[in-house]
């Protein structure tokens, strides 16, 4: 697979001056997440779920979680299991090089082994499980049955650890909490792929909603937490991981309180004012500019509920053409003694060593997403990938 796989060849090699690289399943961990890109949420009780998931794919979607959490009843836990066992079957039956990234989102750490023993062969398709609430106490008998489901099976299987939890979000608890994850992950770091933020968790606990004209850094109690879990688990120095950016909830607004957040003038230029009015209709100008602040403050990726935000995220995940000449000069051999280089745009100051962390992540970007041509901005990028 690989982004933008689903966009005609002609079409990419006019949008790219690097293409997206191909990656699967068996990719080294570094590169899967950097490449989880949006990470789209399905119920597991879903009938038709292998044929959600193959038309997913076919649209763009890398990764998926398949979940038998809080997007289904108490009461519907058995139920999916089931279907997820007879949707594995259904998808292993068909073409699996067409598959995204799969994960399970579960409730108890029983259920992992349990669902991997089930699986049978078929658990091959599965590339790990989504641990919910997760804290130290709660999160090692998680990893400790993930471990034990992979030896079983034979299978690589990733943890996504959910950070979730009202001690994560108290005060007086935070700091403790956040050095308790950490050396959680840290001592099953090489199955841990990416740690997800539960916002919406975070604001139930306050009793509070973000409307869609407000992104999730507008909310002061949750910044904090995105700031403090970036702060402690996000670092560039070998000790972090990838942290993804939270859930968007909406995908269309009867009535909106602000005026719209998208400027008129990209799309005027690329002649796309048409699909500027739709994103503002279906609150994706609130959706475009939280992942700018996502990736502002250190997120990779974003949880999605909706396949209508999976595209605006993988757009503005492209390396734009000038990100690129400044991360490769900065990056370049005989830069390595430091200094201070001039941009080649002559727009900005690249200063070698204060920089080289931005660089070496925006090259990571850059192989899993692409670099944009010189003249094409994520507005292209967008309408090029809406189905036809």
């Amino acid at each position: 697979m690989r982004h933008f796989g689903h966009i005609a060849p002609e079409v990419r090699r006019r949008l790219f001056h690097q293409q997206p690289c191909e990656f699967d399943a068996d990719s080294p961990a570094r590169l899967l997440a950097a490449a989880l890109g949006a990470t789209l949420y399905s119920p597991a009780t879903r009938p038709r779920l292998a044929d959600d998931v193959r038309k997913q794919a076919a649209r763009g979607v890398v990764s998926m979680v398949l979940c038998l959490e809080d997007s289904i009843g108490d009461e519907d836990v058995a139920a999916g299991e089931e279907n997820l066992v007879h949707q594995f079957a259904d998808l292993a039956a068909g073409d699996r090089s067409a598959l995204p990234l799969l994960f399970i989102r579960v409730r108890t750490p029983e259920q992992i082994p349990d669902l991997a023993h089930r699986l049978g062969p078929t658990v091959a398709l599965l590339s790990g499980f989504v641990l919910p609430k997760f804290t130290e106490e709660r999160g090692i008998p998680f990893l400790e049955a993930l471990a034990s489901a992979e030896a079983m099976s034979g299978r690589r299987l990733f943890a996504m650890p959910v950070l979730e939890s009202p001690e994560l979000l108290f005060r007086e608890s935070r700091v403790d909490t956040l050095e308790g994850i950490f050396r959680a992950v840290d001592k099953y770091r090489e199955r841990v792929l990416a740690l997800r933020l539960g916002v919406t968790d975070f604001c139930s606990s306050y009793g509070l909603r973000r409307a869609p004209d407000m992104t999730a850094y507008d909310v002061q109690i949750v910044a904090s937490v995105i700031a403090d879990v970036v702060n402690m688990l996000g670092r560039a120095d070998g000790t972090g991981f990838t942290v993804t950016g939270p859930v968007w909830e909406y995908f269309r607004v009867q009535e909106r309180m602000f005026k719209p957040q998208l400027r008129r003038s990209p799309f005027l230029e690329g002649q796309a004012e048409q699909l500027r009015e739709a994103l503002i209709e279906h609150a994706m100008d609130g959706l475009l500019r939280e992942i700018a602040l996502d990736q502002a403050n250190g997120l990779t990726g974003k949880t999605c509920i909706h396949p209508s935000h999976v595209l605006p995220v993988h757009a503005l995940s492209v390396v734009s053409h000038e990100e690129f000449s400044d991360a490769q000069d900065i990056l370049r051999p005989e830069s390595g003694g430091g200094g201070v280089l001039r941009s080649q745009y002559t727009n900005k100051m690249n200063e070698v060593k204060p920089h080289r962390a931005w660089a070496e992540r925006t090259m990571l970007r850059a192989e899993v997403f692409g670099v944009a041509n010189e003249d094409v901005g994520f507005v292209e990028l967008l309408a090029a990938g809406i189905p036809g």
